[in-house]
C-alpha cells in the first residue's frame, strides 16, 4: 500500500463539514436521553471481529458501573484495532487498525456516539500505538515496521526491520472543536523517525517536550496483538536487549535526544512506557524480566535509571492516577497473572502497595476515569471483558465495581475516555 495514501478527497470537505454539523445537532438533541449521573463516556476497542469494534459505555458517577449506549458497538473502520486515544477536548477519538495500517478519526457526539470522518494510512506497516500531546495538536503513531528503502522489499514479518515514529499535525476547527489530520510531518530523513526493532509503545510527556518509545528488540509472546503467523527473526542490525528511544519536540521539529536509545539492560523486553504527570520521570515495564523501571528525565530529555522494582508476570502497560486526595498511584497491568500491581508514588519512586485482579483476565490497557480519577478500567483481552474498580484515594487500593467485569465485543485491546459535558460532579 502506498505510504502516506490518504483516504480523503479535498473536494469532499464541504460535504464532510455539513455532515459534522448535522451530527452535532442530532447529538445535542440526544443529550437528554443520557443518564443524569453519567460522568464519562468510555471507549473500548475489540479485535475479535472483522472489522474491529468499538464499544461505548456511560460511566455511573456513584458506582463506576458501565452501561453500554444504545447504538454500541461501532465498527472501528478496519481490521484489528489495537490502540485508541481521545482528544483532550472530548471532540474526537482516534483509532489505529493494525492489519490495515490505518488511523480512523471519529467525531464524538455529546451523547457519546461515534461518527467516522477521516481515515489515513501510516507510512510504514502494522501500527501498534498512538499518543496525543496535551493540546491535541500533534498525533504520534508507532509503526512496528518502518517504510522500506526505495527499491527494497517492504519490511514484514518475513523481512523484519526497524520501526518508525510518525507525527501528524492536527488542525482544530475554532467553531466545532473537531480535529483534522494533516500529512505526516517531514521529520528525520523522510516523514518518520526510525526506532529500533519491534517497538511496543510510546508516551508523550504532559508538557509535550519529549516522546519516549519502548523497543523490545524481541517478539513479546502473548496471544494479544501484534500476533504473527510467522515469528520474525531478529535482524542483525538490532541489539540483543531492549531500549528506550527518546525524542525532543520543538515548535519546528522532532529530533532524537543525544545518547538515545537508552538501554534497559541485558535480557530486557520493555513494553509499556508511562510519562509521570510532573514531567520528571518515565516508568517502563519489562515483560521478560517482570520489572518496572523508573527513569529520571534529565535536561534535554535524556533518561537515567533511578529505581527498579518487581511487577507481576508479563507487565504490559500502566497509568498514573492522582485522585482527589492529592496522592499519586501507579497501576501496572500484568498480562499472564491477570492482575494489576499498585504502587504509591509518595516518595517520587514506586513503592508496592498491593496486587489486585479487579476483574482482570489478560489485561493490556488501563486508565482512570478523567472526570474525578476515582474509577479504574482495564481492557482484559483473554477474558473478553472490561474490568472496573473503585480506588481508595488514601491508599490506592482497588475495590471491584458493581457488576464488573463488563462484556465487550470480544478481545478488548485498549480503553479511552472523555468527560461527559453534562456530568454532575455533585453526584459523587
Amino acid at each position: 500500500m502506498q505510504a502516506g495514501l490518504r483516504q480523503k478527497q479535498w473536494n469532499q470537505i464541504g460535504r464532510r463539514l455539513l455532515a459534522i454539523a448535522s451530527v452535532t445537532a442530532v447529538s445535542a438533541l440526544g443529550l437528554s436521553c443520557a443518564a443524569s449521573n453519567t460522568i464519562d463516556f468510555l471507549y473500548v476497542t475489540s479485535n475479535i471481529q472483522n472489522p474491529g469494534q468499538i464499544n461505548v459505555y456511560e460511566v455511573d458517577s456513584e458506582s463506576g458501573q458501565l452501561f453500554q449506549i444504545a447504538d454500541s458497538p461501532y465498527p472501528s473502520g478496519g481490521r484489528n484495532p489495537v490502540d485508541e486515544v481521545a482528544s483532550p477536548n472530548g471532540k474526537n477519538l482516534y483509532v489505529v487498525n493494525h492489519d490495515d495500517n490505518t488511523i480512523v478519526e471519529f467525531a464524538i457526539g455529546t451523547d457519546g456516539k461515534l461518527y467516522p470522518i477521516e481515515t489515513v494510512n501510516t507510512p510504514g506497516t502494522e501500527p501498534v500505538a498512538l499518543a496525543l500531546n496535551a493540546a491535541g495538536t500533534q498525533l504520534y503513531v508507532l509503526d512496528y515496521y518502518a517504510p522500506s528503502a526505495p527499491g527494497q522489499p517492504s519490511y514484514t514479518d518475513l523481512n523484519p526491520g526497524p520501526g518508525a515514529l510518525v507525527a501528524y499535525p492536527i488542525t482544530i476547527d475554532s467553531k466545532s472543536g473537531l480535529g483534522s489530520i494533516g500529512s505526516p510531518e517531514a521529520i528525520g530523513p523522510a516523514n518518520y523517525l526510525p526506532v529500533q526493532c519491534f517497538p511496543n509503545n510510546l508516551s508523550v510527556t504532559p508538557n509535550g517536550s519529549y516522546i519516549y518509545v519502548t523497543n523490545t528488540n524481541a517478539v513479546v509472546v502473548t496471544t494479544s496483538p501484534p500476533v504473527t503467523g510467522t515469528v520474525p527473526t531478529l535482524p542483525a542490525s538490532c541489539p540483543a536487549s531492549g531500549t528506550v528511544s527518546a525524542f525532543a519536540v520543538s515548535s519546528s521539529s522532532i529530533t532524537e535526544v543525544p545518547g538515545s536509545p537508552f538501554t534497559t539492560g541485558a535480557g530486557s523486553e520493555p513494553t509499556g512506557v508511562i510519562a509521570d504527570p510532573g514531567n520528571s520521570a518515565v516508568y517502563v515495564t519489562d515483560a521478560a524480566l517482570n520489572q518496572l523501571y523508573t527513569f529520571s528525565i534529565q535536561s534535554g530529555g535524556a533518561i537515567s535509571l533511578a529505581a527498579t522494582i518487581a511487577t507481576g508476570n508479563l507487565p504490559m502497560s500502566g497509568t498514573v492516577v492522582s485522585p482527589v486526595s492529592g496522592k499519586k498511584f501507579l497501576y501496572v497491568t500484568n498480562y499472564t497473572d491477570g492482575s494489576l500491581s499498585v504502587y504509591s508514588l509518595a516518595s517520587g519512586l514506586p513503592s508496592p502497595i498491593t496486587t489486585s485482579n479487579a476483574g482482570a483476565s489478560g489485561p493490556l490497557c488501563v486508565l482512570a476515569d478523567p472526570h474525578v480519577n476515582r474509577f479504574l478500567y482495564s481492557a482484559d483481552y483473554i477474558g473478553g471483558t472490561i474490568g472496573g474498580a473503585e480506588l481508595d484515594p488514601s491508599s490506592g487500593a482497588l475495590i471491584t465495581n458493581k457488576n464488573s467485569p463488563y462484556p465487550t465485543s470480544g478481545q478488548p485491546t485498549c480503553v479511552a475516555a472523555i468527560t461527559h459535558a453534562g456530568g454532575n460532579p455533585n453526584g459523587l
